[in-house]
C-alpha cells in the first residue's frame, strides 16, 4: 500500500499571526452565546485550526479537494482520507494578536487492517510557541487513508441516503442546551461550508453532495472531525471549567450533516472529563466521537 520512493519527511517552519479575524469568524460560527475572544486573550482549546488555518495554492489540490501527496504528506495510494483524532498537550497560552512559531512534521507513516480493509495511519506533529519562543501547544494528528467505498459492504452501507442539504432548513443554532451537561447539536451544509472556509479544509466529502454521495459512497455530506471535537470542547467552556492541560479527542463513527446528535458531559471529580457526541436513535452504527480532557485547575 505504501511505496515511498524519494518521499522523506520535511519539518515545515513558520511564523504566523494569530489574526482576531478568523477567531471572530469562528465564535460567530458556533454562536454559543460565549463572547469571541479578543486582542491578547487566550485562545480557546482547539481554536487554533481556525485561527490558523494553512490555505494550500489551488493548483496544489487534488481532486478530493485535498493538497496532492508527495509534499509534506506522503504519497498514498489508498483514496479516502478521513481526520481520526489526536493528542495535544497545552504547555502555556496562545494569545489572540500574537506572532507565534509551527513547526510541523510527519512522525509515522504505518499500514494496517481494519474493518473495511487495508488502511494506512499517518502522525502529524505539530509544536506551537508563543511570542515569547516558549512551547505553547504540542498536537500529534492522526490522519487515516483507505480504500474506495464499496457500498455493498459495511456500517455506512447500513444508513439510509439522507435528503439533499438544499432540503433541509437551517437550524437557528448548533448548540442548544437541553440540560446542564447535555446539548443538542445541528448542522446543516451552511454551517459545514463555512467550517470548511474558517479552516482552509477543501475536502470535497464537506460540501460537494454529488462528490460525497457518488465517488466517495456515503450517505451524505460528513461533518468535519475537528468541527465535533472543537463542538464538544466548547461544553466545557460554556460549563466555566478550568484551564485545559491535556486533551484527547477521537472520530470513532461518522455523523451526516442534518443527522441529529446530542453532545453530553460527564466529569469525574479530579479535573478530568469524557465529552461525548453520539446520535439520538440508538443506532449501532450511528455517530459517535469522543474528547477526554484533563485540566490544571486554574480558571479558564
Amino acid at each position: 500500500m505504501v511505496d515511498l520512493g524519494t518521499w522523506t519527511a520535511q519539518t515545515v517552519v513558520t511564523e504566523e499571526l494569530l489574526d482576531p479575524a478568523p477567531v471572530a469568524a469562528l465564535a460567530a460560527l458556533l454562536d454559543d452565546g460565549l463572547s469571541a475572544p479578543g486582542e491578547g486573550d487566550e485562545l480557546p482549546p482547539l481554536w487554533h485550526w481556525a485561527a490558523l488555518p494553512r490555505w494550500a495554492a489551488s493548483g496544489e489540490l487534488g481532486p478530493d479537494g485535498h493538497p496532492r501527496r508527495g509534499g509534506f504528506l506522503p504519497p498514498i495510494g489508498l483514496p479516502r482520507r478521513m481526520f481520526a483524532g489526536g493528542n495535544l498537550i497545552f504547555h502555556g497560552a496562545l494569545r489572540v494578536g500574537s506572532t507565534i512559531r509551527r513547526e510541523s512534521e510527519v512522525v509515522s507513516v504505518a499500514e494496517k487492517t481494519g474493518r473495511s480493509g487495508p488502511l494506512v495511519i499517518v502522525d502529524v506533529a505539530t509544536r506551537l510557541f508563543d511570542e515569547f519562543g516558549e512551547l505553547a501547544v504540542t498536537e500529534m494528528q492522526n490522519l487515516v487513508y483507505r480504500e474506495a467505498a464499496v457500498k455493498t459492504e459495511g456500517a455506512e452501507a447500513q444508513i439510509a441516503p439522507l435528503e439533499p442539504p438544499t432540503s433541509t432548513p437551517p437550524p437557528a443554532q448548533p448548540l442548544r442546551r437541553l440540560s446542564e451537561h447535555e446539548w443538542e447539536f445541528r448542522t446543516d451544509a451552511s454551517l459545514l461550508a463555512r467550517f470548511s472556509a474558517a479552516t482552509a479544509n477543501a475536502h470535497r466529502i464537506h460540501y460537494d453532495w454529488p462528490y460525497a454521495t457518488r465517488v466517495e459512497g456515503y450517505p451524505g455530506l460528513l461533518v468535519h472531525g475537528p468541527l465535533q471535537a472543537i463542538a464538544l470542547t466548547e461544553l466545557h467552556r460554556l460549563s466555566g471549567g478550568a484551564r485545559v492541560e491535556r486533551l484527547r479527542h477521537r472520530g470513532l463513527a461518522p455523523l451526516f450533516c442534518g443527522e441529529p446528535a446530542r453532545l453530553r458531559a460527564t466529569y469525574d471529580g479530579s479535573g478530568s472529563a469524557l465529552l461525548e457526541l453520539s446520535g439520538t436513535n440508538g443506532d449501532s452504527f450511528g455517530p459517535r466521537s469522543t474528547v477526554e480532557l484533563t485540566t490544571d485547575g486554574s480558571p479558564s
